[in-house]
């Protein structure tokens, strides 16, 4: 089973956006969507995250 991370896990993991931010970047589909768990509780599954950073990397890489 995929691990779920919040907002705050977001943060941990070195993302320095603002939920407004994330939710612009998810509108615009290069950021991975979220999960409605709730009313007003949201994830992101971790390995889509891992592979938005993995994506991320290689792009500094490749410039």
């Amino acid at each position: 089973m995929s691990r779920l991370l919040r907002y705050a896990d977001l943060k941990s993991k070195g993302f320095p956006w603002s939920r407004m931010h994330i939710d612009r970047l998810e509108k615009a589909g290069k950021f991975p969507k979220r999960l409605h768990l709730g009313p007003s509780t949201v994830a992101w599954v971790e390995e889509e995250i891992d592979a938005y950073l993995a994506t991320k990397m290689a792009e500094r890489e490749a410039a």
